[in-house]
């Protein structure tokens, strides 16, 4: 076998764990689907330039960080709604967006390897992908390699060009700012340990009826429902009423498609009514936090264009 068949299967075998380090590092499905495709183009492009100095690897690791953080040197911090407003104080129908590059997106499952699935699920935790964020995209880079992926830290400063004292003061310095950070999502993410099955299934009911007062009493008393990419956001019974109420236009008739996010957590894709009464089209992607027996936050992801990477369909018929 050649040596550039031998390096184009292993990139192959390497991008599930590539788009893992890719969104962890960017926030979004879609610029890590870009930053691993620009890696293996890179890879290619300098395949004779591999000396085997470091592990193959190594070598394509440090590629893909250096795409990830150009991308991040051209970018705003992506967040959550949640972390940059304040909740409505005045319920109307959501108007002021930001574009799609100011948000945190949900990433479909990366068909890594079910055991480090399980073992990394805490670290695809949304809220935990916007307290990265906050992170200068060096530091982002060394605390997901040692953290997440737990490489050592001579594998990590062989990947960065760093040495093994640097990326030790580096993570310290890392871990100090995410401690500090001060972030809503954060206690919004205060959920149960494993999905509460029986009241995602009672979500799913009374949004489908749209009965707002069931959908009402599944929330916590300060309960809160979001919708990238709209700045507004709602917290509390009361006001949840009146904004279901305001958009049940929009809404009702709407049907759910499951679905799982981050690292298998159960979600729900949602088509909504369009001009054609026979068609249901794309909308947003529902993730849903629970916590003692109640919904503590709806984020609604209204992003029709993650349908397609999730491998649903590009419409329902009624």
């Amino acid at each position: 076998m050649n040596e550039t068949v031998l390096d184009l299967k292993i990139v192959e075998q390497l991008k599930p764990e590539l788009t893992s380090f890719c969104y962890r590092m960017l926030g979004s499905i879609a610029d890590a689907d870009d930053a691993v495709q620009e890696t293996c183009i890179r890879v290619w492009q300098n395949r004779h330039s591999f000396r085997q100095q470091s592990s193959l690897k190594t070598w394509i690791f440090r590629i893909a960080s250096n795409v990830c953080i150009d991308k991040l040197r051209q970018a705003k911090r992506r967040a959550l709604p949640v972390d940059i407003f304040d909740p409505a104080v005045s319920i109307t129908e959501p108007r002021a967006t930001l574009p799609e590059s100011s948000w945190i997106w949900p990433a479909p499952d990366f068909a890594d390897d079910p055991e480090h699935i399980a073992m990394r699920k805490e670290s695809l935790r949304l809220c935990f992908i916007a307290l990265l964020q906050t992170l200068p995209p060096r530091q982002r880079s060394v605390l997901i390699l040692k953290d997440v992926f737990e490489w050592s830290s001579k594998q990590i400063a062989e990947t960065l060009g760093m040495t093994p004292a640097a990326v030790n003061s580096t993570l310290q310095r890392a871990r100090e700012k995410m401690n500090r950070a001060e972030l809503r999502s954060e206690e919004l993410c205060m959920m149960d340990q494993e999905p509460d099955h029986e009241l995602l299934s009672r979500y799913l009911e009374a949004f489908e009826r749209f009965d707002i007062q069931a959908l009402v009493a599944l929330f916590h008393e300060d309960g809160c429902l979001s919708m990238p990419p709209f700045e507004m956001w709602v917290r509390g019974k009361d006001n949840l009423f009146k904004f279901f109420t305001l958009t049940r236009w929009h809404c009702e008739g709407s049907r759910f498609v499951p679905v799982t996010v981050n690292g298998g957590y159960p979600a729900f894709a949602q088509y909504m009514p369009s001009d054609n009464k026979s068609i249901l089209v794309p909308w947003g992607i529902h993730v849903v936090e629970t916590r003692d027996g109640k919904i503590l936050h709806v984020q609604n992801f209204i992003n029709a264009g993650l349908f397609a990477r999730y491998g649903l369909p590009e419409q329902l018929h009624r």
